[in-house]
């Protein structure tokens, strides 16, 4: 692997002086139960900007540094720490402390290599990627002490690669490319946000919080140690064409117009996975969605909530019928299932939760062979993430929560288009590439 050098390290902090007392925010159920997984890491490649086109060239880290440290005066908790109450029942409860401890911020340099050696390989290089992302292997939990925003800036021959890493207890996707945009926003000029964040978090009720869960056993917080399997990573692009024909195609078969366009897609790549995996027919296989909720609560939650607003959603049938059942009847399946999702049911999830908190841990000897689960949006504003040079030309994932089966949702680069980079095994990855219904879906990157 090409060498990472790291020129600094510093902790940048928010640019006002806020003189009321730290602000605390209690978690909610949706954060809590992300307290054993990793953070959210994504990041962007930007063609290295020209000296002529950007006056910021000269003291690009140092721009992006102040520019982040001003981003940060909007959003308080990702310069605190996550912080706990020891309960006499022997719970206990966490909450964010915006005590601007400060968020991590690297500056670093990877010798020889370029934009082509990250967007061009037909497999992600993960090595060079994973290096590119702060905070790897740290827990939500482990925000305690740990910074919940690490931030890695990596000059390459002909680019800039920026990466955060951002605790998933703290937020989840939409808030995570809402800070996104907003720093760019920022970085750009701006004074204020187009869109500053809510911070006040959402309970059922108002006597709600803090939330007790049960003291995290010794097993929960140190897994055995299992080596992870082989595994790439490839990421594959869907035109807005391709995926209106699979839409089409779902919605005929079926005789309704209810398939989206996400659905058909999902559908069409649980098909040619399972396919790929040579799955026994009887043996079941799930593909788990991640629903947002902020639009199905009464009233709905802004999108700028600055919080997790999302639940996890499983559809599950025996291989053989994911195969022979045709797209359309695995594409209902899912439209089902995310109908489901109704105000009432997610209330009663929350209350049910309570009662008997369980932990989501996805890792590769947590979960079946079976599996396959998604994470992110297409719907993100992920090219709009201009610094002051330019659209990124290209996103990527850092390591967390991968396992075979993790299937992370981009936006394409062009209007409508979709990127999905796919996490499996090498001769699954493999036998998705040679599949000839697959591939004359997808368009080679």
């Amino acid at each position: 692997m090409e060498s990472i050098q790291i020129i600094s390290t510093s902790i940048v902090c928010v640019a006002s002086d806020h003189k009321e007392p730290n602000l605390r925010i209690h978690l909610t159920t949706w954060d809590l139960e992300l307290l054993l997984q990793d953070g959210i890491q994504k990041g962007l490649v930007f063609h290295k900007p020209k000296p002529d086109h950007d006056p910021h060239h000269e003291n690009l880290i140092h721009h992006l540094q102040t520019s982040l440290s001003r981003t940060l005066d909007f959003f308080l908790p990702l310069a605190g720490r996550l912080a706990t109450i020891q309960n006499v029942d022997e719970t206990m409860s966490f909450f964010i402390d915006c005590n601007n401890a400060g968020a991590e911020f690297v500056h670093a340099v990877a010798d020889g290599v370029s934009v082509s050696d990250i967007i061009e390989q037909t497999y992600v290089p993960d090595l060079i990627v994973n290096s590119f992302f702060r905070l790897n292997g740290i827990r939500n939990y482990e925000g305690t002490s740990k910074p919940l925003l690490g931030v890695q800036v990596t000059e390459l021959v002909d680019g800039i690669f920026i990466g955060c890493s951002i605790n998933h207890a703290v937020l989840d996707g939409t808030s995570f490319w809402h800070f996104f945009n907003s720093w760019s926003e920022i970085s750009r000029g701006f004074d204020s946000l187009s869109k500053p964040p809510i911070l006040q978090r959402w309970f059922l009720r108002d006597t709600d919080y803090p939330i007790p869960i049960p003291l995290f056993k010794n097993e929960q917080l140190h897994s055995k140690v299992v080596p992870p399997p082989p595994l790439q990573q490839r990421v594959f692009h869907f035109t807005a064409e391709s995926i209106a024909k699979l839409k089409a195609n779902a919605n005929a078969s079926i005789g309704a117009e209810k398939i989206s366009s996400l659905q058909a897609l999902l559908s069409h790549l649980w098909r040619s996975a399972v396919h790929s995996k040579r799955l026994d027919p009887d043996q079941e296989t799930s593909f788990r969605i991640i629903i947002g909720v902020r639009s199905r609560l009464q009233p709905p939650l802004p999108q700028q909530y600055l919080g997790n607003a999302i639940q996890g959603a499983d559809i599950t049938m025996k291989a053989r019928e994911v195969l022979e059942q045709g797209l359309g009847y695995v594409a209902l399946q899912m439209n089902k299932t995310v109908a489901m999702h109704t105000e009432e049911k997610l209330r009663h999830y929350l209350e049910s939760w309570r009662e008997n908190p369980k932990f989501a841990i996805e890792t590769h000897d947590s979960l079946p062979s079976n599996c396959f689960l998604t994470s992110s949006s297409p719907r993100y504003n992920v090219y709009g993430n201009d610094f002051g040079w330019g659209r990124p030309i290209a996103v990527r994932s850092g390591p967390a929560n991968k396992f075979d089966g993790k299937m992370t949702i981009f936006p394409g680069s062009e209007e409508g288009s979709v990127d999905i980079e796919a996490c499996l095994s090498p001769k699954t990855l493999q036998g998705l590439g040679n599949d000839a219904e697959f591939i004359d879906v997808f368009t080679d990157l």
